[in-house]
């Protein structure tokens, strides 16, 4: 399966911004999603993630409350909503996929196969 991302941008601190993933090539109910981030030298790290069939979502603790992640599975898109941002929010974001059981979740990068290039985000204080 292949991912774009888009969406990125350069905003202020308590702004927003919606990311979208679209996936091509393959059934996108398929696929467990998930978002991740990678600031300058720092790993990537999971920011969330929602099953096959939306039911299920999960979240980075520092992210509870502000990003909300959702799929759209007509338009094979997955999106993640985020509300005030902080400058520690600054990252590259990275769609994944992989496939799964319909109501698994998926947090650990390394059981993600399927990246998308990424989306720069820049937070500014």
């Amino acid at each position: 399966v292949d991912l774009v991302e888009s969406g990125g941008g350069v905003v202020r601190a308590g702004g927003s911004l919606r990311l979208s993933c679209v996936a091509s090539g393959d059934t996108f109910t398929r696929y467990i999603m998930g978002w991740f981030r990678q600031a300058p030298g720092k790993e990537r790290e999971f920011v969330a993630t929602i099953s096959r069939g939306a039911l299920k979502t999960d979240y980075l603790q520092s992210v509870k409350g502000r990003f909300t992640i959702s799929r759209d599975n007509d338009r094979s898109t997955v999106y993640l909503q985020m509300d005030n941002l902080k400058p520690e929010d600054t990252a590259v974001y990275f769609c994944a996929a992989e496939p799964g059981l319909l109501t698994n979740l998926r947090t650990d990068p390394a059981e993600y196969k399927n990246w998308g290039r990424g989306t720069q985000v820049t937070i500014s204080s």
